[in-house]
């Protein structure tokens, strides 16, 4: 890894497509890698519109898709048996440890999974 590697929270893409210039500018240069399963949560958002799923596919289509593997479901279990998180955060953070990409996330909850390289994103 080059170290211009992340991987993207769903929130981050979130706010990527309310247009926060903040984030783009964090991002610029860098890999982004994103989790099979945000890909999953953005495009399954009850009562999406064709609009926002255009602008979804766009985003998406300019990262680097991280599918689920043996090594990212042995540590996804680790993880679940260890923290409390909820199944799409653990994917999330055992997609970035194994991996060996930052994660940048808005959401605390990550900030207690030692393992994780973590950017914590604040708006």
């Amino acid at each position: 890894m080059s170290g211009k590697e992340i991987l993207v929270d769903t929130n981050i893409f979130l706010y990527l497509l309310k247009g926060n210039n903040t984030l783009e500018n964090i991002l610029q240069g860098k890999n982004i890698y994103v989790s099979f399963i945000t890909e999953l949560e953005l495009i399954g958002f009850k009562n999406i519109t064709a609009k926002e799923e255009k602008q979804i596919a766009a985003l998406l289509g300019e990262c680097l898709q991280v599918s689920m593997n043996d090594t990212i479901k042995e540590k996804y279990v680790e993880l679940r048996k260890n923290y409390n998180l909820k199944l799409a955060d653990a994917v999330i953070a055992a997609t970035a440890i194994a991996s060996n990409i930052p994660l940048i996330t808005s959401d605390k909850q990550f900030s207690t999974v030692k393992e994780l390289r973590l950017i914590t994103y604040e708006i």
